[in-house]
């Protein structure tokens, strides 16, 4: 008796995915995606193993796999034991030739214009993937670039350096450093994964919910203060250094407090009681590592995380502030200064 038929999932794949793959993949892996593109558009089985000169068992074997894997289930494993065709001295020149773009007169590269480019300038014949995997074995990886203001003074940032540096080392000085940051109650949405075929979605009211932030760090100790405000201004700030004064105890003798360039910070009304303000050099954001505390709380706190309401944001940043404070160890290791030297 012949085995029942079994027919694709729909919901395993889109055809946007299939198309999307079949252009980036081996030629076996296009003529795969083709074949689900037909299928999902309801051509008969029998024309599509007509028109792709397949057979029946081999679309069987491959709706199983679409089945269990979706798209990812179409794409051609490399086969174990073959040699690569990017290797040698060839290897080499192309590796230098990622790390120097503009020898082909471009200013990055993704790997699929890499691809591109060397089929035509080397006639080299390999598969999207194989590229990528030299991309990975030659220690690159896909990156988003990180905005870079480029109004710094780099002689100005190597004196502050050079500053903190003597300062850290000085066991009668505790560096602080301090910052404002504003939290959402519908930040942009992170990638996240989730099944295919499901459409995901994050809640959006529009309603720009918004709170602000001030806090301090001490990088040696983990310790942690912060109050929430509506708004950043002299008056604001004065009342965060007043609560600081309240609530912390501060253990060196001598206390540095390193602020950025913000117009509040330099009132000359401005009382910091034990601490000694120290500003960090002009579009130098980097060199704050209580920068590296907000993203940790944006990131365990607030993705894809949704407040309704005022009252939800502030409850949300209270639990936030306060798994900060209550963790001085993990601190230290976020918002450690030792790697700016």
């Amino acid at each position: 008796m012949a085995r029942p038929r079994i027919y694709p999932n729909p919901d395993n794949g889109r055809i946007e995915e299939l198309k999307e793959t079949s252009r980036v993949g081996s030629n076996e892996t296009a003529l795969r995606c083709t074949a689900f593109q037909l299928l999902l558009s309801d051509v008969p089985r029998e024309s599509v193993c007509q028109a792709l000169i397949v057979t029946e068992r081999d679309l069987r074997k491959w709706i199983k796999a679409f089945n269990e894997k979706g798209v990812d289930g179409l794409i051609v494993k490399k086969r174990p034991g073959r040699t690569s065709i990017l290797n040698g001295e060839q290897a080499q020149e192309l590796a230098q030739l990622i790390d120097q773009p503009e020898k082909a007169e471009r200013e990055f590269w993704t790997a699929k214009a890499f691809h591109g480019y060397i089929g035509k300038a080397y006639e080299i014949e390999c598969s999207y993937q194989t590229v990528v995997r030299f991309f990975h074995n030659q220690g690159f990886a896909l990156k988003v670039p990180q905005t870079w203001p480029d109004r710094q003074d780099e002689e100005k940032r190597k004196v502050f350096l050079e500053e903190l540096e003597l300062l850290y080392k000085d066991r009668k000085v505790d560096i602080w450093f301090q910052d404002e940051t504003g939290f959402e109650g519908d930040p942009r949405p992170r990638r996240r994964w989730d099944k295919k075929g499901n459409k995901t979605k994050v809640t959006k009211n529009g309603d720009h919910l918004r709170m602000n932030v001030m806090g301090m760090i001490c990088p040696r100790t983990g310790e942690f203060f912060a109050i929430e405000t509506s708004h950043s201004d002299t008056d604001t700030f004065q009342a965060f250094l007043e609560e600081a004064n309240k609530t912390i105890k501060l253990k060196r003798k001598k206390n540095i407090l390193i602020l950025d360039n913000a117009s509040w910070h330099k009132k000359k009304i401005l009382e910091f009681y034990g601490w000694k303000p120290k500003f960090l050099p002009p579009y130098s954001p980097d060199l704050n590592p209580i920068e590296r505390i907000w993203n940790t709380m944006k990131a365990r706190w607030f993705n894809n995380h949704v407040c309704r309401n005022a009252q939800q944001l502030m409850d949300r940043l209270d639990q936030a502030i306060l798994d900060v404070i209550d963790n001085p160890k993990r601190n230290q290791k976020t918002a450690s200064i030792g790697t700016l030297f």
